[in-house]
This record gives C-alpha cells, sequence and structure tokens, in this order.
C-alpha cells in the first residue's frame, strides 16, 4: 500500500530540523519513500491512496518510553500517596489478582489512549508480558517490552524465565515492530546478586536493561545505608551500567550521579506528571541534557499520572525546570519535542528507524488538526505543540505505513468491546 500526504505542513525533526509548508510526505510500504516539497517527489512513486492534509501537521509519533500499561485498571485508584505507601498498601495486593487475559485487555485500552493520543512506539515493563505483546502484535503499534524483575525470593527465577521466554517468542515479530529488554524493576526490590543475573541474561540475549533508577528520595536513602552509595553508583560498580540501559525517573542524582550516567551513555525516561503526582520530585533533566545525556519521555503507569498523553509530558518537561530554577530558557519547545521524538527513538536504541521523518526510515507518522483556536495565529509550531496543544487535536496515526488512526476514529481497535471486557475484570478484581 503507497499513500501520498500532500498539502501538509511538515516537522521532520531530522538533524536539520527540516520543516515544510504545504509539503508532502510518501509512504511506500513500511517505509517513508519521500518528505518535503511535492516538486522533489520522485516520478517512479506511484500512490494507491492521496490524503489532503490541508490544516494538518505532520511530525513523527511520539515515543512513550516508561509506561506499565496494564495498569489501566488502577486509573484513578489509590491517589494522593507517596510511591511506597502506595505500592504496597494499594497496587502490589491487586496486582497479584490479575490474569493472563486481563493483561491483554488492559493493554488495549492503554495503547488504544496512546494511539489516540500521537503515540506510535512505547516501552512497557510489567507482568503477563505475553499478552501485553499480542495486544502489541493486533493492534499495530510498536513496543519495546520487558517482564518487571524482582529478586531473590522464590519465584524470582520464573521472572527470568519469562523474560527469556518474551524475547525467544516476541523479539523482532510482528514485522519488526516488536523488541524485547530484560526489565530489572529497581535498586529496592532486587539484590545485587539478582541484578548481576539480569545482566547476564540481557548480555546473553544481546539486548538491554529497562530499570527503575533513584525515583525517590527513600531509595537514595536506603541505599546508601544498605550499600554505602548511591543507586546510580551501586549499578555502575555491579556493572549494569555497561551496555544500553534504559533508566525510569533518575529524579534525585548527584552530580557524580550524573556524571557517571554520561560516561556510561545511560539513557533517561523522564516521568514528570507521575513524579510529581506521587511527590517524588523534579528530575535534574536541564543539567542531565547540559552534559549530553539523553533524556526521552514517559509517562508511567495511568495509576500514577493518570493518563497516556505525551503532550502532556512534553508540557510539563518544558516547564518544570523553568519554574524551579527561575529561568525561562531551560527546556525550550523544540527541547521538549525531541524528547517525546528522537531522543525517545535514542532511548530506545532505534533512532536508526523510527524518531523522525526521513527517506528510508519506518513510516510512523501522526498528523495533528491545527485549524482549532489554540493554534492560532500560526506563529510556532513547535511552541504550540508543546504549550498549546491538547490530545484530542490528533487527527491520523500510522505505523510502520499502515493508519491506525483516521479522522480521530481507531482503526484496529474495538473499543466497545474493551470496555465491556476491562469493566468485568474491575468487577472481579476491585469490588
Amino acid at each position: 500500500m503507497n499513500t501520498l500526504i500532500k498539502n501538509v505542513d511538515i516537522i521532520t525533526m531530522d538533524q536539520q530540523n527540516s520543516k515544510y509548508t504545504k509539503g508532502c510526505i510518501a509512504i511506500e510500504g513500511q517505509k517513508i519513500a519521500w518528505v518535503g516539497e511535492e516538486v522533489g517527489l520522485p516520478d517512479s512513486f506511484h500512490a494507491d491512496e492521496i490524503i489532503d492534509g490541508e490544516g494538518k501537521l505532520a511530525l513523527p509519533g511520539f515515543i512513550n518510553t516508561h509506561t506499565h500499561v496494564a495498569m489501566t485498571l488502577f486509573r484513578g485508584y489509590g491517589n494522593d500517596l507517596p510511591l511506597w505507601e502506595w505500592l504496597t498498601e494499594k497496587i502490589w495486593p491487586l496486582e497479584e489478582k490479575l490474569e493472563d487475559m486481563d493483561a491483554y485487555w488492559l493493554s488495549l485500552l492503554g495503547i488504544a489512549e496512546m494511539l489516540m493520543g500521537g503515540v506510535t512506539t512505547f516501552s512497557d515493563m510489567y507482568m503477563h508480558m505475553e499478552y501485553v505483546a499480542r495486544a502489541v502484535e493486533e493492534a499495530g503499534i510498536r513496543a519495546v517490552l520487558s517482564r518487571g524483575l524482582q529478586g531473590w525470593h522464590e519465584t524470582s527465577h520464573i521472572g527470568l524465565k519469562e523474560n527469556r521466554d518474551l524475547y525467544e517468542k516476541w523479539h523482532g515479530q510482528a514485522d519488526g515492530r516488536i523488541r524485547v529488554m530484560v526489565g530489572p524493576h529497581a535498586v529496592y526490590t532486587c539484590e545485587p546478586d539478582f541484578l548481576k543475573e539480569c545482566k547476564k541474561l540481557a548480555d546473553e540475549l544481546g539486548v538491554g536493561l529497562h530499570i527503575h533508577l533513584s525515583e525517590t528520595r527513600k531509595e537514595v536513602e536506603d541505599c546508601k545505608k544498605e550499600y554505602g552509595k548511591s543507586p546510580v553508583e551501586h549499578l555502575n560498580d555491579l556493572g549494569l551500567l555497561d551496555g544500553h540501559v534504559l533508566a525510569a525517573h533518575c529524579v534525585h542524582l548527584s552530580p557524580e550521579d550524573m556524571d557517571i550516567m554520561k560516561q556510561k551513555d545511560v539513557k533517561v525516561a523522564h516521568c514528570p506528571i507521575s513524579n510529581l503526582k506521587l511527590g517524588s520530585g523534579i528530575a535534574p533533566t536541564d543539567e542531565l541534557l547540559e552534559r549530553g545525556v539523553c533524556v526521552s519521555l514517559g509517562t508511567d503507569g495511568v495509576s500514577s499520572n493518570n493518563n497516556l498523553s505525551m503532550i502532556k509530558e512534553m508540557s510539563f518537561a518544558a516547564l518544570l525546570r523553568k519554574g524551579v530554577k527561575e529561568d525561562p530558557t531551560l527546556i525550550p519547545a523544540h527541547t521538549a519535542l525531541k524528547m517525546a521524538t528522537y531522543f525517545g527513538a535514542k532511548a530506545l536504541a532505534w533512532e536508526d528507524q523510527i524518531g523522525s521523518l526521513e527517506v528510508g526510515k519506518q513510516a510512523d507518522i501522526v498528523l495533528i488538526d491545527i485549524t482549532k483556536p489554540n493554534y492560532q495565529p500560526k506563529l510556532d509550531m513547535e511552541s504550540h505543540l508543546v504549550y498549546s496543544a491538547h490530545t484530542g487535536d490528533v487527527d491520523s496515526v500510522w505505523v510502520a505505513g499502515k493508519q491506525l488512526v483516521k479522522d480521530k476514529r481507531l482503526l484496529t481497535i474495538d473499543l466497545e468491546r474493551v470496555y465491556n471486557e476491562v469493566e468485568k475484570i474491575q468487577a472481579r478484581i476491585m469490588y
């Protein structure tokens, strides 16, 4: 299927930050065959479908680098509690009741929300990941999946086996849309020997690690009491930071921690809204970026957010450090948009295929309706996306050249059935 989107404004997020007014994007199969002025469109390209992009802004799909997508069940549950109390008293007891097919339906609900908000790729750490993978495959979205691992205890080896099985069955599947990482949960839930086992598995499979890191002050203080060092220093001394590491949150970091992260090329998944809602703090993203650390954006689970809107995350990411440091030049709109797109792809080691609109890359494309009042006057569309946009402005979404959202309607998910199944799960588990 070849598709031509014409007469559309374009923000490519390529290295030159190329932008086009009334340009066009040619999709050939899964990939972008042309992006730019229509006069440059190759004569050899023949479209099966032509879409008029008048009144639309095209950009690369948003990349949500840290989620627990099946936690949609807990939206609005256990609000206004600190992280440890929220986890131990509210979330973990109910999670024990979740079954395999629950994860499938709950993931479809989260994927539907993400797609309708312009998210084309997400990175997930949770349980029942075989069923999350099924939801990803059927919905058409792109994902990096990790089995959340804790240990040591009597069932720790089961999680390691499930992560291995997930890799063997799903890595590279769904026409290459699914990749797998290894997911040790955190320093406070994983003993040193278990962390080493997680690293050993990741090295054997040739994949990266996805881990929560320095999320709360308590995590850092407890780690210093037990091991005499910060969580970053602890992981570094264990050898876990050697290789591809995606570290979620990274709120409480010392200058020495940040220097280590730069040296080891640790990728950060910044989750500003979740960190605010749980009272965890505000990550020093400007200092990380100044050091050259790759900082991407994640929503975390809806249980601590309470939505999966990358547009909201961009806005908060841009505003927070301005206010904290009383410096309006920090995290400009372009940087926030890059965190949600290209830096997200880089954080997932997928920047060669996604994260920008360029010839040869995967056709993961979002069209935003810019005819609404919040985009007028059309002075600076990057600024409008970060400070003025709403999730409901997303009009159309393609992943790997396949259209998944058209005129704000999902094409691959039966929302009514998903809602019904989620209500059944809620009735069984929560009442």
